[in-house]
């Protein structure tokens, strides 16, 4: 043995006197044999410390003597080869030592030739073994990598076609939180998105967050969101809007900012930041290198799903809207009401409609310009928006006559609702360089009882009616048309 080497350690399990000196001498200086008695042989303590024997050498009447349960412990030992010492007066069979873990056998009576092949045949068997075990864990991890990037290459094809089929933002973002369930601990995704205004300074925001939340827990989420546009545009907030997003399946959770950890990622299409994403997650979530890059692709496709559903539905909308008041436009409202008409009919429901004109509002325009005229249609519509339910239906009908479409609403709601709007004109102070003046409105009500057998058009005719009436008996005022009594099939 060299100096300074230490010998390398070999285990014996009962050897006599003769076995162990045997083994001794023929191995040499260069090994080192502890021998156990059959009384005191390893436990799971001597199996669990840092000793690792080149070789364990065991006798076949010891092992054969040994309950099952330390026989499995023994086979359990990885990092040393075993040698059975095989009496000379039986025959050891072959598959019940290879399944028992044996490397190599060695008969009685032992000699040094017999010796040092047997530790010989058991190292280089053992080597083999250690290259079929490197090349199996080898082959399990390419697998695993393999399945891992199917598994990546199915999460986004499924994010990308889910995203591209559909063109409203509150579909995507509710279908997106579905999909990112795939490699994440999701609870929620909400976003948002701005537009720069001229000054290049302010934005006005768009924020989508979950529905059904508490208010409470719909302000935090708000300020959270406002948070997080101000950090990732660098702008500040002039204004923002707030839709819900739409999500998919039931029994939706509902979920506080503090619930988790919160992602915020931006959203970049085209070379610019338009918007971010907001991912309520675990809290003690942690991503690994793949996970990550899965969740970049993934918001990159969502991304720009995200960023052609916001250009389709400004499209839509100046295609939809007045371009003054933003209201819905008269092609928008002919639409909605054949729509409208049909749905009071297959649910046997009231429908209303309002007629509003402004009156004398040819003298605004030719006392005070027709900026002053503009100014006065944008204040009404607010005024519109501000006092009717969203699932009404207001747009401009042409000039300075608008048209409110109210679903679920009896005559005498549509009446009161009318003279509430007309209140709220007739008090509100219009300015315009710095002179002040009021205005007036006349409106005319109509509206069909359920199972009316009335077409679509004549709501829009009483209403036009009653609003004639109204200008006739010195404008300022409501008239509601007398509805038609109901047919009776005999």
């Amino acid at each position: 043995m060299k100096r300074g080497h230490r010998p390398e350690l070999l285990w014996g399990f009962g050897l006599n006197s003769n076995e162990a000196g045997k083994i001794e001498d023929s191995l040499g200086p260069g090994f080192f044999l502890r021998n156990f008695s059959e009384r005191s042989l390893p436990g799971e303590k001597e199996l669990s410390n840092n000793e690792k024997p080149a070789a364990t050498w065991i006798p076949q009447r010891v092992w054969e003597e040994l309950p099952e349960d330390r026989r499995m412990a023994y086979r359990n030992l990885e990092s040393t080869q075993r040698i059975l010492i095989q009496d000379d007066k039986s025959n050891a069979d072959l598959e019940q030592v290879l399944e028992d873990g044996f490397l190599a056998v060695v008969s009685s009576p032992l000699t040094s030739s017999k010796v040092q092949d047997a530790l010989f045949r058991a190292k280089e068997i053992s080597g083999l073994y250690g290259d079929l075990y490197r090349m199996t864990e080898e082959i399990i991890l390419e697998r695993e990598l393999l399945s891992r990037k199917t598994e990546q290459l199915m999460f986004l094809n499924t994010v990308l076609s889910n995203a591209t089929e559909r063109l409203e933002v509150a579909d995507i973002l509710g279908q997106a939180a579905e999909d990112l369930k795939m490699i994440l601990p999701v609870y929620s995704v909400q976003g948002a998105f701005w537009d720069v205004l001229p000054t290049g300074k302010h934005i006005d925001a768009e924020i989508f967050i979950n529905p059904g939340q508490a208010e409470n827990v719909q302000s935090e989420w708000v300020e959270l969101m406002i948070e997080n546009v101000v950090a990732l545009s660098g702008m500040e907030v002039s204004s923002y809007n707030m839709s819900e997003t739409v999500p998919v399946g039931s029994n939706q959770m509902i979920y506080s900012p503090g619930a988790g950890r919160i992602l915020a990622l931006p959203l970049v299409a085209r070379g610019e930041k338009f918007g971010c994403l907001v991912m309520l997650c675990e809290r003690n979530i942690r991503l690994a290198k793949d996970q990550v890059s899965s969740l970049n692709a993934a918001v990159n496709h969502l991304s720009l799903a995200l960023s052609n559903a916001i250009m389709f539905n400004k499209i839509k909308t100046r295609a939809n809207r007045d371009g003054l008041t933003r209201v819905y436009n008269r092609r928008s409202f002919d639409e909605r009401l054949v729509e409208e008409f049909k749905r009071h009919q297959r649910l046997n429901t009231e429908l209303s409609l309002l007629m509003v004109d402004l009156d004398y509002f040819k003298a605004v325009n030719d006392t005070y310009g027709h900026m002053a005229g503009d100014m006065v249609l944008e204040k009404v519509a607010r005024m519109f928006e501000k006092t009717f339910r969203s699932t009404d239906f207001i747009a401009r009908y042409g000039g300075e006559e608008f048209v409110i479409l109210l679903p679920h609403t009896r005559e005498d709601q549509a009446e009161m609702l009318a003279e509430r709007i007309r209140a709220k004109i007739e008090s509100c102070a219009m300015t315009y360089q710095d002179k002040s003046f009021n205005i007036t409105a006349s409106i005319g009500v109509s509206s069909v009882r359920p199972g009316s057998l009335e077409k679509d058009t004549e709501i829009v005719r009483k209403a036009d009616e009653a609003l004639y009436d109204a200008k006739m008996q010195g404008r300022n005022r409501v008239v509601v048309s007398p509805m038609r009594p109901k047919l009776r099939i005999m």
